[in-house]
């Protein structure tokens, strides 16, 4: 509990007060994402692995380095203003294809929060998309060992 209290207070900083929801990624970011949810007061969204058919329900294909599958959207609309939570970013597959559906759907992302960064895609992600991106752990994986590059 202590280092998801750690992670959720940092992330805290970069959430702008005026922020409607927060939207996190199936499943591990749930629990940064109720975490934040519960000290913000603010509604936050799933994003699914599985379909609910719920009215308004956006498909979206995931593709990243490791697989290929759909992810389903409930719970936005265009206007929404929102911050996407999330544990890791790695190739960048599952954020790239979240940005799309959401900007289609004309959602606004203020900001997207990710615990470690293990890529290298964050800054083209940011370029591609006009959203910030904020990493509270920069890290490498390299022939089995992990280096810090930077904490917050």
């Amino acid at each position: 509990p202590d280092l998801l209290e750690e992670v959720a207070q940092k992330m805290l900083r970069f959430i702008p007060p005026d922020i409607e929801k927060i939207v996190t990624i199936e499943a591990m970011g749930i629990p940064l994402a109720t975490a934040i949810s519960l000290r913000m007061g603010k509604p936050f969204t799933i994003i699914r692995k599985r379909q609910y058919n719920l009215p308004g329900e956006v498909s979206v294909e995931q593709v990243t380095g490791y697989s290929k599958s759909k992810l389903f959207i409930n719970g936005l609309k265009k206007g929404d203003k929102v911050v996407i939570v999330d544990d890791v970013l790695s190739t960048g597959g599952t954020l790239r294809a979240v940005l799309k559906a959401l900007k289609e759907i004309g959602v606004k992302v203020e900001n997207v929060l990710i615990a470690i960064d293990k890529g290298k895609v964050a800054e083209e992600i940011e370029n591609e998309f006009g959203v910030p991106i904020i990493s509270i752990a920069n890290i490498e994986v390299s022939e089995g060992k992990v280096t810090i590059n930077s904490i917050r």
